[in-house]
């Protein structure tokens, strides 16, 4: 048995699977007519013979009626007609009883037995005038029995013919499976060929901006290859918009290096020329070249921080956002001495915990403060809370600066965007959409909008 599956392994892997499916699909359709055309032609065989059977006991029924008082000997002996009713006649048990002329039909030891009493009637197949027929034999009376024949070859030739219709319903059965299956392997494996006809186009072409298109169904009756379809086409939509956003991340960060690595080189080459310079001017070049490191290696850890997609589960405990508030705050206030920052915490917030890395969620609240206080007028105030609301808790940080122009709005958490307002302050762009993904790995939710009254307002709101 291995042996054989191990062979027809290689031609099933050489066949496509639409090929497959069809053949399957026909197999058991053609199996399925086929039994049923078996089935009907042992029924009907069956019932035609049951049906002789009966009339030969009628007819036995009928002979020992009306010849009660017969001895042994031919009672009727037409039925090489069709037409003509059964032969029969009554045989002893003893041969010596015999009637001097000759029977109608075989006389056998058993026969002798039934009349003896000493086995049961049955039915046997006989030959009359070379033409089939089928006889009984019954107990009559007196040791005699009663032997009845009629002609079979009306029911052989009717069995024939239902054999021959059932073989031809048989074979038609076979060929429209054939042709359903054909019609099931295309119609149902459509969906199939455009997915794979998709996927191999993606990847010789690398363009992940194809779909497959499947028209959908009615809400909750798409099929299995629908949804499947749908799903391919979602996750080819996440990968292009992975793609762009890696291309134009790889774009803007290689942009954002070129300044500050050429502004290495030139102070690192005129270091190395120390020799001509005064000493104030070695020690503003050597001032730069520090600068311009820290710039870069913030840069860069930024670009790592950013390439994080979750925290570390083993890093996350519960944290109270009052006291991380707190201390970001006071960090802030030696960052940034000319700017007043101001702490408002709910009473009902005070001791609420959220779950989270304590380092990222500083990180987060630390980006957030150093915008503020980037954008505020010198000594403007900026202000914080930490509030409770319904099934929330919410941290708010305003700034009373510019604010937010409505154009900047919807790209002021874009990797490198930098508004035109910002472009002479320092920085990399990257501060605000770190301070989103760190937000979004914790499950909650940061957003920016224009304070009442000037300056702009962030929200991060954790779910609880």
């Amino acid at each position: 048995m291995s042996g054989r599956r191990g062979a027809g392994a290689p031609w099933r892997r050489r066949r496509p699977l639409r090929t497959r499916l069809a053949l399957a699909a026909s197999a058991a359709v053609a199996l399925v007519a086929v039994g049923v055309c078996t089935a009907a032609f042992v029924i009907i065989r069956y019932a035609m013979g049951h049906q002789l059977e009966l009339n030969l006991t009628q007819s036995a029924t009928l002979v020992m009626q009306q010849n009660r008082d017969q001895g042994p000997g031919v009672v009727a002996a037409e039925c090489r007609y069709l037409s003509a009713p059964a032969c029969s006649q009554i045989v002893p048990a003893d041969p010596a009883d015999d009637p001097s002329g000759r029977y109608a039909l075989p006389v056998t030891g058993a026969v002798r037995e039934v009349a003896d009493g000493r086995r049961a009637p049955y039915f046997s197949a006989v030959t009359l005038d070379g033409r089939p027929a089928r006889m009984l034999v019954q107990h009559f009376k007196d040791g005699t029995a009663v032997q009845v024949a009629l002609r079979a070859d009306t029911v052989e030739k009717g069995v024939r013919q239902a054999a021959w219709m059932l073989a031809a319903v048989g074979g038609a059965g076979v060929l429209l499976a054939a042709a359903l299956g054909y019609w099931v392997s295309r119609t149902g494996l459509a969906p199939v060929a455009r997915l794979t006809a998709a996927a191999e186009r993606i990847a010789a072409t690398r363009d992940a901006g194809h779909r497959i298109g499947l028209p959908a169904g009615p809400p909750g009756r798409e099929d299995e290859l629908t949804r499947l379809a749908a799903s391919f086409d979602t996750m080819l939509g996440e990968l292009e918009q992975s793609v762009t956003a890696q291309r134009r991340l790889v774009a803007d960060a290689s942009h954002e290096l070129r300044t500050p690595l050429t502004a290495l080189r030139t102070n690192a080459e005129l270091l190395a020329r120390a020799d001509r310079l005064t000493d104030a001017q070695r020690d503003r070049a050597s001032a730069a070249l520090g600068r311009q490191l820290r710039e870069v290696t913030t840069l860069v850890n930024d670009l790592i921080e950013l390439a994080r997609d979750e925290e570390p589960q083993p890093l996350v405990e519960q944290v109270r956002p009052a006291a991380l508030l707190e201390h970001a705050v006071g960090a802030a206030r030696g960052h940034w001495p000319e700017t007043g920052f101001t702490v408002r915490t709910e009473a009902g917030a005070e001791g609420l915990t959220v779950p989270g890395v304590p380092a990222r969620l500083t990180r987060l609240l630390s980006n957030l403060l150093d915008n503020a206080a980037k954008f505020s007028p010198p000594g403007g105030p900026v202000e914080t809370e930490l509030t409770a609301p319904p099934g929330a808790l919410e941290i708010t940080v305003r700034d009373h600066g510019p604010g937010i122009a409505d154009e900047d709005l919807p790209h002021v958490f874009d990797r490198f965007y930098r508004a035109q307002a910002a472009r002479a302050l320092p920085g990399s762009g990257l501060g605000l959409a770190m301070a989103r993904q760190i937000a979004r790995a914790h499950r909650a939710a940061l957003t920016a909008e224009q304070a009442p009254g000037g300056g702009a307002l962030f929200r991060l709101r954790f779910p609880r």
